[in-house]
């Protein structure tokens, strides 16, 4: 396994990051603890949740994600300490399939939520604290979850970044959380964070957790630069489309069980302009002896920005590929490659 600094901190992360938001929906308890034994077993010490999961969210099932990571914790209490934990706020319902039962639709990012939420996290958990604690998506609209663009929206009320900033500040005194990361941020909103935090003496953004992957390279405009000049790692979610680039729904193939196939709400990488765009990715992995998946996976470890890479999986077997994927090394020629057809057909599923 590599490691990487996370931001401006001390902590070195995996990176290849567990992610867990089918635990609960489409993977039980039992599976849930042999995915992070495997994991662990492997180096990765990343492991990245939400207090909205598992995914789909629905009121029968929120929360377990966390509960599960829980009831492993209390079964190993002596691994605490080698695991980075991370989990996340869900933010107001903005967008309509924003969830509205978690402390109701104006969920924001006040002290009464966020208080609310770090010890309902930490409950679920088993745990005294959270290493990194994000805010899911921004207490504002904004171009989040495919939104093609800006939706030039006046929203009734946000709360102020300053503000926000201003109660973890205090969770962190608290010794409830260690660090504080964002997540679906754009650039504005980092610059913003990060004026606050230089300009009040509060808690630095560490991270940022967006989408990146073949079909989605967004974040190299604008983002990627406050990695290099602020130190704000990326912790790359997505970096399979939801399965898409791992090939298994080539041809039209629903395969059973998978996310595509029980879910219709995941249409951000189904349409045609983006199945195009990954056919031809999984032609070139296979030109150059690779699975979908690797290739995949292997171009968001190399980039210079990547913090971590957030996988997930719903089978062991996966999980195996996707941590494998940190022995792939791709080359000059094939990197030339990818950003020519990147040109090409440039973010088809943004």
């Amino acid at each position: 396994m590599e490691f990487r600094k996370l931001g401006t901190t001390d902590i070195d992360v995996s990176l290849i990051g567990l992610g867990t938001m089918t635990w609960g929906e489409q993977n039980t308890e039992s599976e849930a603890h042999a995915q992070i034994d495997y994991a662990l077993a492997q180096g990765v010490n990343l492991i990245d949740a939400a207090e909205m999961y598992p995914v789909p969210p629905r009121p029968e099932t929120q929360g377990l994600t966390e509960q599960y990571i829980g009831t492993w914790l209390a079964a190993h209490p002596a691994e605490r300490d080698r695991i980075v934990l991370a989990t996340k706020i869900a933010g107001p319902a903005r967008q309509p399939h924003n969830p509205r039962h978690i402390r109701g639709a104006g969920n924001q990012f006040d002290r009464a939520n966020l208080t609310e939420a770090v010890d309902s996290s930490l409950k679920r958990l088993q745990t005294d604290y959270i290493d990194l604690y994000q805010l899911h998506w921004p207490d504002r609209s904004t171009m989040t979850f495919g939104r093609p663009s800006y939706p030039y929206i006046d929203d009734e009320y946000t709360v102020p970044i300053e503000e926000t900033l201003g109660v973890l500040g205090d969770l962190v005194k608290a010794g409830k959380i260690r660090h504080v990361g964002v997540s679906n941020e754009t650039p504005w909103g980092v610059a913003q964070f990060l004026r606050a935090s230089e300009k009040l003496g509060l808690p630095r953004i560490v991270s940022i957790q967006n989408p990146y992957s073949l079909v989605n390279r967004t974040f190299e405009t604008g983002l990627s630069e406050f990695t290099h000049k602020e130190n704000v790692g990326l912790l790359a979610y997505s970096p399979l489309a939801f399965g898409w680039l791992s090939g298994k729904y080539e041809g039209g193939a629903r395969p059973a069980g998978a996310r595509i196939t029980l879910f219709e709400r995941f249409q951000r990488y189904s349409k045609p302009q983006a199945t195009s765009a990954i056919d031809t990715y999984s032609a070139l992995a296979r030109r150059h002896g690779l699975t979908p998946a690797q290739l995949a996976l292997a171009f968001v470890n190399g980039r210079p920005f990547t913090t971590s890479t957030l996988i997930g999986a719903t089978t062991l077997e996966q999980l195996k590929e996707n941590i494998g994927s940190i022995d792939v090394k791709l080359s000059d020629e094939l990197l030339a490659e990818i950003d020519a057809l990147h040109e090409q057909q440039p973010n088809p599923a943004p």
